[in-house]
């Protein structure tokens, strides 16, 4: 299911082998487990999990904050470990519950610091800051220390300073925790225009199951630090296509004929009025919706409603990391 990639050298991320372990004897945990891929220019991709799954220690060692136990990446050309410093001027990366930005400084003068870090030049650079303000809701607090800002207002500013060092890669960690919807959809926008419009790369790690199917090209999902899947967004969605139904009966409903339906069927979201029963069911084939069907028959239970739900890559998500864990234990943060 992986894609096939370009060579090496003209990859944005190169992960080969990528391991890490922390402790030693009983204490031992592989956090991160022979993990591979490749990312080309100008893509976003997504790199998902749930919470354990070793995102976050990935992500630290393709930002040589982590060295790796074994294997190697290369990022924007650059060999992460041997040439560490240099990296930082082709990634820039905002990293969740981390201090991007400083707290001191007002909102101008970070955008101002960050892009100097890159070589920017300020007459270069102000039409961009002004703009990314203008888009994120900051021009009018724009001369305030970040301090004073709401947590809103500082993940907004985190994300407009990485967004305006203008690298050729850049590394989202859960980039819209704490934002509102309105800025999660500009967020959405300047994703998709930095990568079409400037070949800009990006890797998001995030929850917003929302987000990532708007934007990214392609997903990566890890579990119990290993890669589990790798393929694009529609053909992940494809292939994990379950037929979800939203069932709408008139009461009276037996009580226990929802104990036979959950045992029988996935079932999910029940709601009950008195005027209706309603439920979502997930069926593996057509046969199986006949088969519910006769069974609301047989209990002389009056069907107003079956409307087909579509799937998405939230369902796809579940779908997979089910799979791969089928006991359902998360293993403790990685």
């Amino acid at each position: 299911m992986t894609p096939s990639h370009g060579s090496e050298s003209s990859l944005a991320i190169s992960a080969q082998n990528l391991t890490k372990t922390f402790g030693t004897g009983e204490d031992r945990v592989n956090a991160v487990d022979g993990v591979s891929f490749d990312v080309e220019p100008g893509t976003v991709v997504g790199l998902l999990g749930p919470n354990g799954a070793g995102k976050t220690t990935t992500i630290k060692m393709l930002l040589g904050l982590v060295t790796p136990t074994a294997g190697s990446v290369q990022v924007a050309g650059q060999d992460v470990a041997a040439n560490r410093y240099d990296l930082y001027n082709h990634v820039g990366a905002m990293l969740e519950g981390a201090r991007n930005v400083y707290w001191r400084l007002t909102v101008r003068e970070n955008l101002e610091f960050f892009a100097q870090l890159c070589g920017h030049t300020l007459t270069d650079a102000r039409g961009r800051h002004h703009r990314l303000m203008e888009q994120f809701g900051l021009a009018e607090r724009a001369d305030e220390p970040v301090s004073s800002l709401s947590r809103d207002m500082k993940q907004r500013v985190s994300l407009i300073c990485t967004l305006a060092r203008r690298t050729e890669v850049i590394v989202l960690d859960e980039p819209t925790l704490g934002l509102d919807l309105e800025s999660s959809i500009e967020l959405r926008r300047e994703i998709r225009r930095l990568a079409e419009r400037d070949a800009m790369t990006v890797l998001l790690s995030s929850h917003d199951m929302d987000l990532v199917e708007a934007i990214c090209d392609r997903v990566i999902v890890m579990h119990e630090g290993a890669v589990i899947a790798d393929d694009r967004v529609d053909n992940l969605i494809d292939l994990f296509e379950v037929q979800s139904y939203r069932v709408v009966l008139e009461p009276p409903f037996p009580d226990q004929l929802r104990a036979e339906l959950d045992g029988t069927y996935e079932t999910h979201n029940w709601t009950q009025s008195s005027d209706h029963v309603q439920f979502d069911v997930a069926l593996s084939s057509g046969s199986e919706f006949y088969d519910l069907i006769s069974a609301l028959q047989a209990a002389d239970v009056t069907l107003r409603s079956a409307r087909s739900l579509g799937s998405d890559l939230g369902d796809v998500f579940l779908e997979l990391t089910d799979r791969s864990n089928p006991i359902g234990s998360t293993p403790e943060g990685r």
